[in-house]
């Protein structure tokens, strides 16, 4: 199973394996204060499509459908998490303040068409 959490909420047992999908380092975060398996900057958006998706360049519709070409790059990574989901829960750490469109979303959609 994959799920998607806000990093700043606070972990729990039902999170399972916990990876940050987030390309930079989350503001306001110490790195001992999140709890985290693993930071998988491999499957997040390129730098420029996040600055164009954050300064609304871009509707979500069109980050989207970039971001799914951006992954389309990375099968393998993708393969590793989405193999490690069909053992046990993997819940995708993002620190965006809108919990409706966001890179995890589309990142976990992807991850469980694999």
């Amino acid at each position: 199973m994959i799920q998607c959490k806000r990093l700043y909420d606070e972990a729990s047992q039902e999170d399972g394996y916990r990876i940050l999908v987030d390309r930079l380092w989350p503001r306001g975060m110490k790195k001992e204060a999140l709890l985290y398996d693993e930071w998988c900057k491999t499957l997040t958006p390129s730098n420029d499509l996040r600055k164009a998706f954050h300064s609304e360049t871009i509707d979500f519709a069109s980050f989207s459908q970039a971001y799914r070409q951006e992954l389309a790059r990375h099968q393998e990574e993708g393969l590793r998490i989405a193999r490690l989901a069909d053992k046990q829960t993997v819940t995708l750490l993002y620190g965006a303040k809108d919990r409706q469109q966001n890179h995890a979303l589309v990142l976990a959609d992807w991850l469980r068409q694999l």
